[in-house]
C-alpha cells in the first residue's frame, strides 16, 4: 500500500529490545521502549504528546500485556483487523493490555474525536 507521497506508509519504532522495559500504549497497543515513547511519543496517538511531557509516557503506558505481534501491513492483515488495529501504522503490538486508559487521558481522547475501547474485564 502507498501513501500519497508514493511511498511504503509510515512506520512506528521497532523495540530496540525485548526485555522488562518494554511498555504498551494504552489506547492503540502499541509496542516499544519507555526510552522510545519518551522520545518520540506513540505514532498512533500523537495527541497525547508524550514527547513533550515524561509522565504522560507513564500515564499513556503500561508494562503489563500479553504477547506481542509485529504487523507490516495493518489493512491487509486479518490478524490486525480481528485486533482492531488495522488503521494503525505498521509495527509491535500487543494482543491485550489488562490496564483502562486515565479518565483525564480518555478526556483528551473524546476533545479530540478519538475512538477509545477500554480492555475487557474477564
Amino acid at each position: 500500500m502507498a501513501n500519497q507521497g508514493g511511498g511504503p506508509p509510515p512506520a512506528a519504532q521497532i523495540p530496540t529490545s525485548f526485555g522488562h522495559e518494554l511498555r504498551a500504549c494504552l489506547r492503540c497497543r502499541l509496542v516499544k521502549t519507555y526510552d522510545q515513547f519518551r522520545e518520540s511519543g506513540c505514532e498512533n496517538c500523537p495527541f497525547f504528546q508524550m514527547e513533550d511531557d515524561h509522565e504522560r509516557v507513564v500515564d499513556c503506558t503500561t508494562p503489563n500485556f500479553t504477547g506481542i505481534i509485529s504487523v507490516m501491513d495493518p489493512t491487509r492483515s486479518w490478524a490486525a483487523r480481528w485486533l482492531r488495529i488495522g488503521r494503525f501504522v505498521p509495527g509491535c503490538y500487543t494482543l491485550a493490555v489488562s490496564e483502562a486508559l486515565p479518565h483525564e487521558m480518555q478526556n483528551i481522547c473524546e476533545e479530540e474525536r478519538i475512538s477509545y475501547v477500554p480492555p475487557k474485564r474477564v
